[in-house]
């Protein structure tokens, strides 16, 4: 389980190796993805707040990178965060995300990626519920659920 000091510490040392790596060219996720979804997990956008019903969809599954499969968070781990994007607690396993300091739009944050293909996921923060006290909170368009 991870702590906001673990996610600081990565950000800044490095992270763990991935169980794979999946590279393609532009041209290639150009060819996979939606408009949409290779702005947000490609060219590090952010999807609108509230755009996607994920926010509120609270079933037992497991959310996957939408570019490479990788999967990611475990239902049981989502939680309402009422930002408007879909909040985890914590990763489904050590390896899966990786975290890098970002300074953009003038905030200091930590920004997640998948670890399999470097696809933006979104953003952790130290405001969320027990026990990590995480808030993984993720662009809807980067990720898909499987259903349990």
């Amino acid at each position: 389980m991870h702590t906001w000091s673990d996610v600081v510490s990565r950000a800044k040392n490095g992270n763990p190796e991935p169980d794979r790596r999946v590279d393609k060219t532009d041209a290639q996720w150009r060819s996979q993805l939606t408009g949409e979804q290779f702005q947000v997990t490609r060219l590090a956008g952010t999807e609108r707040p509230f755009s996607s019903e994920m926010c509120s969809l609270f079933t037992p599954g497991i959310y996957r990178c939408v570019c490479c499969g990788t999967e990611l968070f475990d239902a049981t781990h989502k939680f309402e965060s009422h930002s408007g994007w879909p909040s985890f607690t914590q990763p489904l396993k050590d390896n899966v995300v990786d975290y890098h300091g970002d300074n953009s739009h003038g905030m200091i944050r930590i920004e997640a990626t998948c670890s399999t293909c470097d696809a933006h996921l979104g953003h952790v923060f130290p405001d969320g519920p027990p026990p990590t006290g995480l808030r993984y909170c993720m662009n809807a368009v980067s990720l898909e659920k499987v259903k349990e």
